[in-house]
């Protein structure tokens, strides 16, 4: 084989690597072979030696265990959106790395690929600085699922991505109810929960519109005074938040018909009509769309549901409360494990923050907005 005068037969001849039982690879060159092999003993030697990094389905290659980490989030309780956010993020990794085997992606790597020039598929606009940050938490949550699983890969250091929130249009307190009773009047004899889920919103602000529409029957406790959000996005994911609700929304509430299944939804439709059927939760986007229609009647633009709402109590707020009562009695959702042993302080502060909700929305009901109809 080593003939210097004869080297077409070296050329011809295949060599086969064999390590135990579980590797067998073939080559054409013996010193590809012998430098094969003694990188198998090295590793081996060295006690770093796995077999996956050379079996033929690539377990370990970062395509396949991205894709396992995204079958794994869609089997929990996180949102479509979400998971639909993952896989974005996550494709635009795989155009990098694809079967790269996840050991042999460092920090360099990864710095390298989250400051790189990403850009919008449709705009063909970079990405702004929020949506670099978003890509970083979801690499982060991954690489941390792929380090817990397999102790032989290291954590690689995640570069620093600082933005800035852009700033949601809010409206005054008076503009904020002209807009709420325009609701009202547009849907309540079309859907009663419309206006009842936008005026709740705009009072008990530590809710978010899509966790008010993600309330059960079972959720609501209205001899104890309160609405539990069982899955906030924010808080305690175990124990979930409270809203603690005054006598006259107690009122309010018990004036709806309720179900004596506490698996429906409480913001369901009531009839059956064109596009909706009895008894389904309202869609996603089902409150933003009647705020959005009343808006355009009144002439109100570039104001959401969420600044709408929201935003704007915990703006007019600030002229009456500090932001650490606003905060733990308005916003804020961190919720004792000992329920019961924190519910009357917890409930007291977020009765003076409900009350002073109702005292300004009460001064400004009365007023005329001149808008156009």
């Amino acid at each position: 084989m080593f003939c210097k005068q004869h080297t077409e037969i070296a050329a011809n001849r295949k060599f086969v690597v064999r390590f135990g039982r579980s590797i067998t690879k073939r080559f054409s060159n013996y010193n590809e072979a012998e430098r094969f092999l003694t990188g198998l003993r090295f590793e081996s030697d060295k006690g770093t030696f796995d077999v996956r990094d050379y079996r033929k389905d690539n377990p370990l290659g970062f395509e396949n265990l991205a894709n396992k980490w995204v079958e794994q989030k869609k089997r929990t309780k996180v949102k479509p959106k979400t998971i639909q956010s993952y896989e974005n993020y996550l494709n635009k990794a795989i155009e990098v790395w694809g079967h790269r085997n996840i050991k042999a992606i460092g920090t360099g790597e990864v710095e390298d690929f989250l400051l790189g020039d990403h850009r919008d598929k449709r705009s063909k606009k970079t990405i702004s600085d929020k949506t670099r940050h978003n890509m970083k938490s979801c690499l982060h949550q991954f690489f941390k699922w792929v380090c817990r699983r397999e102790k032989s890969v290291e954590m690689p250091e995640f570069p620093e991505i600082s933005f800035e929130l852009g700033w949601r249009n809010i409206v005054t307190i008076e503009v904020q109810q002209a807009i709420i009773e325009e609701v009202k009047r547009i849907s309540f004899d079309i859907e009663p929960k419309i206006w009842l889920g936008i005026k709740l919103l705009a009072t008990y602000i530590k809710i978010r519109p899509d966790e008010m529409r993600n309330v059960r029957e079972r959720d609501i406790n209205l001899e104890s005074g309160f609405i539990h959000i069982a899955h906030p996005k924010e808080g305690s994911k175990k124990n979930g938040k409270f809203a603690y609700l005054d006598a006259e929304d107690i009122d309010l509430i018990k004036s709806f018909p309720r179900s004596i299944d506490p698996d429906l939804y409480f913001f369901r439709h009531m009839a059956t009509r064109s596009g909706v059927k009895m008894g389904v939760q309202f869609g996603p986007k089902y409150f933003k769309k009647w705020w959005d229609k009343a808006c355009d009647n009144l002439g109100v633009k570039g104001v959401d549901l969420y600044g709408g709402t929201r935003h704007s109590t915990a703006t007019a707020l600030g002229e009456f409360l500090t932001p650490e009562q606003i905060k733990r009695g308005g916003t804020g959702s961190a919720t004792n494990k000992a329920f019961e042993r924190y519910f009357q302080p917890r409930k007291t502060e977020s009765v003076q923050v409900v009350s002073t909700i109702k005292e300004m929305q009460r001064k400004q009901a009365g007023k005329v907005v001149k808008m156009r109809k």
